[in-house]
């Protein structure tokens, strides 16, 4: 675990910018929360590893609210402030890892998910 704007991330040997055994490149310095547990992970592999129950992305009914953590800054932002800036955070310019995209249906809920429930 570490704290970083004052909230707490979960996973495996996570750093002090949300880096974890998974992904450490320069640009993995975010976090994103589950609806499942409302806890904040580096990636989905630190929530496989360490949640004792099944990942569940980030509820499209809830995008309003902040899911998203920037391991630099520690700053909160909703999925759709995520999405549009253009991986950068809006209030540090940090970068972000464009890879977390091919990820994206297991940390946000998508059209798709709406569909097969």
């Amino acid at each position: 675990m570490q704290s970083i704007g004052g909230q707490t991330v979960h996973g495996v040997d996570v750093g002090p910018e949300t880096r974890c055994a998974h992904y450490h490149t320069d640009r993995d310095v975010v976090a994103f929360k589950f609806a499942c547990c409302e806890r904040y992970y580096p990636c989905f592999r630190c929530h496989e590893e360490r949640a004792s129950h099944e990942a569940v992305p980030w509820p499209r009914a809830r995008f309003d609210e902040p899911s998203v953590l920037c391991g630099t800054c520690g700053t909160e932002l909703t999925v759709p402030e995520y999405l549009e800036a253009d991986y950068t955070c809006p209030a540090c310019d940090a970068a972000f890892n464009p890879g977390c995209a091919k990820h994206a249906e297991l940390y946000f809920e998508t059209a798709a998910d709406r569909e097969a429930r």
